[in-house]
């Protein structure tokens, strides 16, 4: 593999992360920056790819501030964003419960928690503006759970002993989107938003090295459009569907910011996965998805196991004495709400082990008969109604009564196309935001994160970052006849036609399926160099073959989602390689990326600081041409260095 020395790859990689205290930075900076004066926001159009979070958030308040504001989204209404899905809460400082929380602690625990690979700047700002979001959000009308005195509820999540998660039973996702929609229905009805549903952005368009346009591809005709503008933000979330079994709806992909990082866009970190441990497990081969049960269960609930290898009684049936509570006993600090990397390779261990529960014995109890028995079944229905509900439509067990089963899915992505400080790519001029980059989790993100950055970077970042392209650069006028819109939308063409011409014999389906099980077995919960070189050399057979023998059913000039889902899957297929060849290149363990060969006696992952204490960010050199590495190093000036311990 081809690497660039660590010198001369930082060089290309300005992190712009201001001087002076920490916690003073982020203040610092934006007096800094210079100032776009709202008559002159105006004259500046704004593309916003996404509308999940971070895109709506992002769109509504541009679009406040007179930027006119282009938002495009592959479904019919920015309702449908993935962001719906998030359940279990946000993340803030507030400290209402009085139990020592703090903005430091918050910045603490996320580095912590990220296992020492995040850059400490971009957590601190993420720490400090956390409390506006909630501020912010309840201004909007977000219905958050109250405690008796009136103030908002908090609750516990994993990797803090503290309670900072703000919720709104198990839909907090979908309350803090309608809020953001309803912020950006505000200013589409005010004209300063022009709404483009049912888009697909296919190209990135490059105007003297500057990001000015995109080009989409009308899902409702199959017409491709251009889009020119002034700066382009990628909010369009993680590719955790390259496992083609996730918690992540079946339309997230990797599409937009690959062909971002095709067009320049480095991209760091690819083999930070997130496996979140708190899934309904797999019922078949026949599956297209993964059902998420909320982290916010493990307040109440307890993980458990048979204590003997093969116990196949029912969970009522085995006495108190035969249980293994296996992270009480591990974790006595943390107990159950320690973070998800370790919850969930601590339930594979279990299940290895012959421990495992359920009829393929890769499940683990989570039980709540404790807690019914000590706040009664309407406190816990108060709580988690609506996941209990929704755990019964799909398994036919009432939790109220027998324990739920769960086992560790793909969840969350937290490598993704490398931003600096101002949230900008290698790219001048496409920003991006969101799970779409790597910024703010390093090698595991802490529950109720998710939603946390989304905001921060849509309602209070970009929008005092965005000046510094376009106060800072001098931007000539360009229009959709430039020859650059023409080159990248016979490009996009030609892909589909190319994927159209092939005409084989095999489902788009069946080969995302196949290389979903070489992801997941060689790159999921634990990876080895032998596995993940076996796996490289996996997916380039199954790439030649996709090229080869796919079959794209339909005409590529009207609706057909089959052809949408073939250039995805295209995408992911290449993207698989470079997340391979990250996952090799990282010869240590960190967070959610485990390397069996480094690991402690206990089985905790095995830092090596020394050699590995940086952000990877590839570049593309080509289709077919290895990717070059170049490397960010991290330092740690707040918190130290040190071995994770949750014990």
């Amino acid at each position: 593999m081809t690497i660039a020395d660590s010198p001369a790859g930082s060089a290309r990689l300005d992190s712009k992360v201001p001087s002076g205290p920490m916690s003073e930075r982020w203040s610092k900076h934006k007096f800094d920056l210079k100032l776009v004066n709202p008559a002159n926001r105006r004259k500046f159009d704004v593309i916003v790819v996404g509308t999940g979070l971070a895109g709506a958030s992002a769109a509504a308040t541009l679009a406040e501030m007179g930027y006119k504001v282009k938002a495009f989204c592959t479904h019919d209404s920015p309702r449908r964003a993935h962001s719906i899905a998030a359940q279990g809460g946000i993340n803030a400082a507030k400290n209402y419960k009085g139990d020592g929380d703090s903005v430091h602690r918050l910045f603490y625990d996320t580095v912590k928690g990220g296992d020492y690979r995040s850059r400490e700047s971009n957590v601190h700002r993420l720490a400090e503006v956390s409390v506006d979001i909630i501020d912010q959000c309840v201004a909007q009308g977000v219905p958050f759970a109250r405690e008796y005195g009136g103030l908002l509820d908090n609750r516990s999540f994993g990797g803090a002993q503290v309670a900072r998660t703000f919720y709104a039973r198990g839909q907090t996702g979908q309350q803090l989107l309608l809020g953001a929609y309803g912020a950006m229905n505000r200013m589409i009805e005010a004209g300063r938003i022009e709404m483009h549903t049912r888009r697909e952005m296919v190209d990135l368009v490059k105007v003297d090295g500057i990001a000015r346009g995109i080009i989409t591809r009308n899902l409702s005709n199959g017409e491709y459009e251009r889009h020119s503008a002034h700066t382009v933000l990628l909010c369009t979330g993680g590719y955790g569907n390259v496992f083609y079994l996730s918690t992540n709806a079946k339309n997230s992909n990797v599409t937009a910011a690959w062909r971002a990082h095709k067009r320049g866009a480095f991209m760091a970190n690819p083999c930070y996965t997130q496996i979140h441990p708190t899934c309904i497990p797999r019922s078949g081969d026949y599956q297209s998805k993964l059902t998420l049960m909320s982290e916010s269960l493990r307040n109440d609930g307890r993980v458990w196991v048979p204590a003997t290898k093969g116990d196949q009684r029912p969970a009522q049936d085995i006495p108190e004495a035969e249980r293994d509570y296996y992270l009480e006993r591990k974790y006595p600090s943390f107990g159950n709400l320690v973070p998800r990397d370790v919850a969930s390779r601590n339930a594979k261990t279990v299940c290895d082990d012959g421990r495992g529960v359920g009829p393929t014995g890769e499940a683990v109890y989570l039980d709540f008969g404790d807690a019914i028995r000590r706040d009664g079944r309407a406190a816990i229905e108060a709580r988690y109604g609506n996941l209990f509900e929704m755990y019964e439509r799909i398994t036919g067990d009432n939790p109220y009564e027998v324990p739920m089963r769960i086992y560790p899915a793909v969840h969350y992505t937290m490598g993704g196309l490398w931003v600096d400080y101002n949230l900008e790519s290698t790219v001048p001029g496409l920003f991006v935001l969101g799970e779409a980059n790597f910024s703010d989790h390093g090698a595991n993100r802490l529950g109720a994160s998710a939603l946390m950055q989304g905001l921060a970077d849509g309602y209070f970042v970009i929008p005092a970052t965005i000046a510094s392209h376009l106060a800072g650069r001098v931007l000539e006028d360009v229009n959709t006849e430039h020859d650059a819109f023409a080159e990248a939308e016979a490009n996009a063409r030609g892909r589909a036609e190319a994927l159209m011409a092939v005409n084989g014999t095999r489902s788009v389906d069946s080969m995302h399926r196949e290389l979903g099980n070489i992801v997941w077995n060689y790159c999921g919960m634990e990876r080895t160099a032998e596995g993940l070189t076996e796996g490289i050399a996996k997916i380039r057979d199954l790439r030649a073959q996709f090229w080869e023998d796919v079959r794209v059913l339909g005409d590529p000039n009207t609706v057909n989602q089959d052809l949408e889902k073939a250039g995805r899957v295209a995408d992911f297929m290449e993207f698989a390689e470079v997340m391979f060849h990250d996952g090799l290149t990282r010869d240590e363990s960190c967070g959610g990326h485990f390397r069996a060969e480094h690991q402690t006696e206990e089985g905790e992952a095995k830092r090596d600081d020394e050699h590995f204490a940086h952000a990877a960010a590839w570049e593309f050199q080509g289709e077919g041409e290895l990717p070059v590495e170049h490397r960010e190093p991290l330092s740690f000036e707040e918190v130290k260095l040190t071995t994770r311990s949750y014990k």
